[in-house]
């Protein structure tokens, strides 16, 4: 997974999720709504942003890394 530079807003973190909802399970979608409307740190909004770009394109066995990676996140 690539990262950048550019720090992504709450809304945009938001906004990402919400594109990839039908391709997340259920309860990670609703505990990473959750996560945002707590105000993560910039470096955690960044990382989630990261976990959920392009995440309708990867393998099965990525998507479980990155699912794996966001619980990491919140708990």
């Amino acid at each position: 997974m690539s990262t950048c530079n550019l720090d992504h807003l709450n809304e945009e973190v938001v906004n990402k999720l919400e594109s990839q909802r039908e391709f997340l399970p259920a309860s990670l979608y609703e505990q990473a709504l959750s996560y945002l409307q707590r105000n993560p740190g910039q470096d955690e909004l960044n990382r989630l942003f990261h976990l959920l770009k392009k995440y309708d394109l990867v393998s099965s066995e990525e998507q479980e890394t990155r699912n794996r990676d966001m619980l990491d996140l919140w708990t």
